[in-house]
């Protein structure tokens, strides 16, 4: 988050800030064939529930605070205001 100088330099524990966690099965989707996305790289619903509430434990264990979660694997609609736009990905195989 940005400092008093503009500057993305602030974490969520500077800021007081708060974290909603909601899984998105649909970011592993792979639309190299065409415009149909194919889901077979995907984890079986089991494991990626059980990957979110690990995830979820962990920012609560680092924030001090809970984390706010959706329905895992359910329909939602999620309103927020975002201070962005901002996109990280953190890719753990490619350290560039």
């Amino acid at each position: 988050f940005e400092d008093e100088n503009g500057l993305m330099n602030r974490s969520i524990l500077e800021t007081d800030g708060e974290i909603l966690l909601v899984s998105q099965f649909t970011l592993i989707a792979s639309v190299k064939k065409g415009n149909r996305p194919s889901f077979n790289d995907a984890a079986p619903p089991e494991k990626g529930e059980a990957d979110c509430a690990a995830v979820c434990r962990g920012l609560s264990a680092y924030t001090g605070k809970t984390t706010k979660t959706g329905i895992f694997g359910a329909n939602m609609e999620v309103s927020l205001l975002n201070e962005g736009p901002v996109t990280i990905v953190f890719d753990t195989r490619n350290k560039e």
